[in-house]
């Protein structure tokens, strides 16, 4: 059995609120002090905590987690920026690694200048460089503005040519973090078919990103972090869920205090009772919650909503009484089933529902709730967007005579 191309064991990591060592001013100072390394004293904390993993070559894992769960601070510890406090990390293999889109470059040097200097960073000799070159620039999309200073870049330009040099380094072990949120729709697609590809020809890929459609079509295999600490460690869709249980939270938006119900069960679930984690498009499904009555009330309106997980986008809501169901009066005590039978007219990505109880007489609210159910579109035909319309497409060619005019001499 080959050895596993990363290896993360027993590592830990702590910060000091408002530390900073971007010098050596302000690095020496603290490898100065000695303390306990398995003690927080005042103004610390741990950023990653007793995680252990295994990567082993050619195979893709993806990170994810809310802001804050760790995930970064793991890349920056395999790539060396970083030192753990605590344990082991090791990559074999040549290293490409997009932690931050300006990471090594030189603001009053060219695009063209950076190339040399990043790819030097990464490790690659000055002639890979220029063999590659201008497959670089090709793949960047900037070429206009290649020998421009990268401090006129935009942000996205510099995504742009920091993926396209880490692309091209043709490493043993990818790392890349985010990538996707900047830039253009194009330029994802583009990264994604990029990180496809690498991954056929055997790249070892760590993926951290918010983007959960982008996560599941590249990984098989997911971590989910939170609070620095490992959740799980599986196949990308059971990552997902455990992802979106960990997150789902009673709603504060409209101002709840005390609730006049509380969510018992919820599940969302294909026609033949299945669980519906991943759907195709059009598929019919039924969302089935339960709720338990606290508190008396009267009007009762029942709302779902749906919002596109990456960037809770607003998809779609509607009310029990739209669908033709009236106003109910629920009484403390009683149990009530709420059914709302869909179909997923929907673009590939990942979506979540979020349900409400309100009186839309005195417009108030009983109860909300985010993240009772989510679900995954999967389809290869559409590549952004999120109403599936199920398109089709015809072409047609009009046969056109061409006129030649062919001069005769006359002798």
């Amino acid at each position: 059995m080959p050895q596993p191309a990363v290896i993360f064991d027993g590592v830990w990591k702590k910060f000091r609120m408002g530390e900073r060592h971007d010098s050596l001013r302000d690095l020496i100072p603290s490898l100065l002090k000695r303390r306990d390394t398995a003690a927080l004293a005042d103004q610390e904390f741990w950023a990653v905590q007793d995680v252990s993993f295994e990567v082993q070559p050619g195979e893709a894992l993806g990170i994810i987690g809310p802001n804050g769960a760790g995930k970064s601070t793991a890349l920056k510890l395999l790539t060396r920026i970083l030192k753990p406090t605590r344990g082991t990390c090791l990559v074999r293999g040549r290293v490409g690694a997009l932690i931050e889109v300006a990471a090594g470059f030189h603001p009053d040097l060219t695009g063209r200048e950076n190339i040399f200097l990043q790819g030097a960073i990464m490790g690659m000799t000055r002639p890979e460089i220029t063999r590659k070159l201008d497959e670089i620039i090709d793949f960047s999309g900037i070429a206009p503005f290649i020998n421009t200073q990268v401090k006129r870049y935009s942000s996205g330009m510099q995504a742009r040519l920091g993926f396209s040099v880490a692309a091209h380094l043709n490493p043993d072990v990818l790392f890349v973090d985010e990538v996707l949120s900047v830039g253009d729709m194009n330029f994802q697609a583009k990264c994604l078919e990029r990180m496809h590809t690498q991954l056929k020809a055997g790249v070892t890929l760590i993926f951290v990103s918010h983007n959960l459609q982008a996560v599941t079509s590249l990984c098989n295999r997911a971590l989910v972090m939170g609070k620095g600490a490992k959740l799980f460690d599986g196949p990308s869709e059971e990552a997902l869920d455990v992802y979106i249980k960990a997150s789902q939270t009673s709603s504060q938006k409209y101002g709840l205090t005390q609730p006049r119900f509380t969510l018992l069960s919820s599940e969302f679930v294909r026609d033949d009772g299945r669980p519906a984690l991943t759907l195709t498009p059009h598929a019919p499904c039924t969302l089935r919650a339960t709720f338990e009555c606290l508190e008396s009330a009267d009007h009762c309106q029942f709302g779902v909503e749906l919002e596109r997980t990456r960037d809770l986008l607003y998809c779609y809501g509607v009310t029990s009484d739209s669908l033709g169901q009236p106003f109910i009066t629920c009484h403390k005590g009683e149990i009530v089933t709420v059914e709302f039978a869909l179909t997923a007219h929907l673009a590939r990505g990942h979506y979540r529902m979020n349900l409400n109880i309100r009186n839309p007489i005195h417009a108030q609210f009983y109860m909300s709730a985010e993240n009772v159910a989510h679900f995954t579109i999967e389809d290869q035909r559409t590549y952004a967007g999120v109403a599936e319309l199920n398109p089709r497409c015809d072409i047609f060619k009009t046969a056109t005579s061409e006129h030649v005019s062919t001069a005769v001499e006359v002798p």
